[in-house]
């Protein structure tokens, strides 16, 4: 297995330093040291909440280019349901999306949303058959997953083991297609329209699959303003809709809790919002829940880092949406269930382990500690580590030193001037002691 993908990167030069990003990451993989953040790759999430944060725009969420489309003969685009909310809804039509995106370019056009209506059904089936484990938590967004492999391993049999939807319609559109057009499917490259950063994560570095489905990740917003200026030149193509608004409503928080049958469910939004419930979770404090949606993201995907549109503006659309649209075009058939289970079950990735040799680890725990009772416990990250405890461990592991807290600093430079005017104080005596001496 090569080495783990991340979409999100740091632009160096542009980082000025400033600290905010480090008390936003939830898994404490970013330092600032030398006037510089530096991600820590292996506590890295791919969340974007450092891309939201920073004000000089120095942290970037990586996707393919629309250059990449030319890899492949034929290409299929699978938008993510928050594509849609992104425009003015009384203005086009989601059947004029659709079409404006075949008129970029691609040969066919596969809604996730209605691949969210088919995970749905499959998670209804599972809660039913499988009610040893409660509560369940979804699979859909690949942050929270990587949250709870980095962070919460004990939380890792509650993952709901069905694909996401992004996969499930990478599957059904690259079958529809071949079967249609009788092509190969090597030929054929299969695009998500994304709002979120960890998508394309997931794609270059797949949890529950050997490899993806998804051949590359654009941008919602790389896109955007190519569909608008379609929409504005022609709407006459219009592809009909596969999803109704139970697949759409995916894309704001609560969306996939409320399309389930059970109704004991439980939605949280925003990733340290997500960090208490499963904190909660874990102190067994939450035992009468059978379902947790958790997004990433404030307000589920239509406020991922990759949209162009206000997340209150688009989650109004969503509502709106609901009145425009069916609730399903169509039931969900037994024939849309292929595939849809996990390959692998993800696994627990250990980022607190100091050394591979135990007795060299618990040494360095105690040493930790012991740097850690120096230290104010103020937590104000002026360092460039995101707690105290973060630099005690930074220093154990060589990244860091004690005298980057400003406070042990202050401390020592002052018993430093202390020291210097008590010598300053006995150096007459000195001389004139040595004075007497020499007579």
């Amino acid at each position: 297995m090569g080495a783990y993908y991340h979409s999100v990167v740091l632009e160096k030069d542009l980082c000025r330093g400033c600290t905010n990003c480090i008390k936003k990451c939830p898994t404490e993989a970013i330092r600032v040291q030398h006037g510089k953040a530096k991600i820590f790759a292996e506590k890295c999430i791919d969340c974007g909440e450092c891309v939201k944060t920073c004000p000089y725009k120095a942290k970037v969420a990586q996707t393919d280019s629309w250059d990449r489309l030319a890899d492949f003969k034929y290409t299929i685009a699978i938008p993510a349901p928050t594509l849609y909310l992104q425009f003015d809804c009384y203005k086009y039509t989601r059947q004029q999306i659709l079409g404006a995106l075949r008129n970029l370019g691609f040969d066919y056009v596969y809604e996730v949303a209605r691949a969210a209506e088919i995970v749905t059904a499959a998670s209804d089936k599972y809660l039913e058959e499988h009610k040893e484990t409660r509560p369940i938590i979804s699979s859909a967004c690949p942050a929270v997953v990587r949250l709870i492999q980095v962070r919460f391993p004990s939380l890792i049999p509650n993952i709901m083991p069905i694909k996401s939807p992004m996969e499930v319609a990478a599957m059904h559109a690259r079958k529809e297609f071949c079967e249609a057009n009788n092509v190969n499917p090597k030929d054929v490259g299969v695009f998500f329209i994304s709002p979120c950063a960890a998508k394309m994560t997931s794609v270059k570095s797949p949890i529950d699959l050997e490899k993806s489905n998804v051949s590359g990740v654009i941008s919602i917003k790389s896109v955007y303003f190519k569909l608008l200026k379609m929409l504005a030149k022609d709407k006459e193509l219009e592809i009909p809709i596969a999803a109704g608004h139970k697949g759409v409503r995916w894309s704001s928080s609560g969306g996939e809790a409320v399309a389930l049958k059970t109704k004991n469910v439980l939605s949280v939004d925003g990733i340290q919002n997500v960090v208490h419930i499963f904190e909660e979770l874990e102190n067994d404090n939450l035992t009468d829940v059978d379902f947790i949606e958790a997004n990433a993201c404030t307000g589920g995907c239509i406020g991922g880092p990759l949209t162009v549109e206000n997340v209150y503006v688009a989650k109004n659309r969503s509502r709106r949406n609901s009145e425009m649209y069916p609730l399903t075009v169509s039931p969900v058939s037994e024939d849309e269930f292929y595939d849809i289970a996990y390959e692998k079950t993800p696994e627990h990735i250990d980022i607190t382990t100091l050394d591979s040799d135990m007795t060299v680890a618990m040494q360095k725990l105690q040493k930790m500690n012991e740097i850690y009772e120096q230290l104010p416990a103020l937590d104000c990250g002026a360092c460039g580590s995101p707690s105290c405890k973060a630099l005690a461990e930074d220093i154990v592991r060589g990244k860091a030193n004690i005298e980057d807290c400003i406070f042990v600093l202050r401390r020592r430079v002052k018993n430093l001037a202390q020291e210097m005017m008590e010598l300053e104080g006995l150096i007459p005596q000195i001389m004139y002691d040595t004075e007497n001496d020499i007579k």
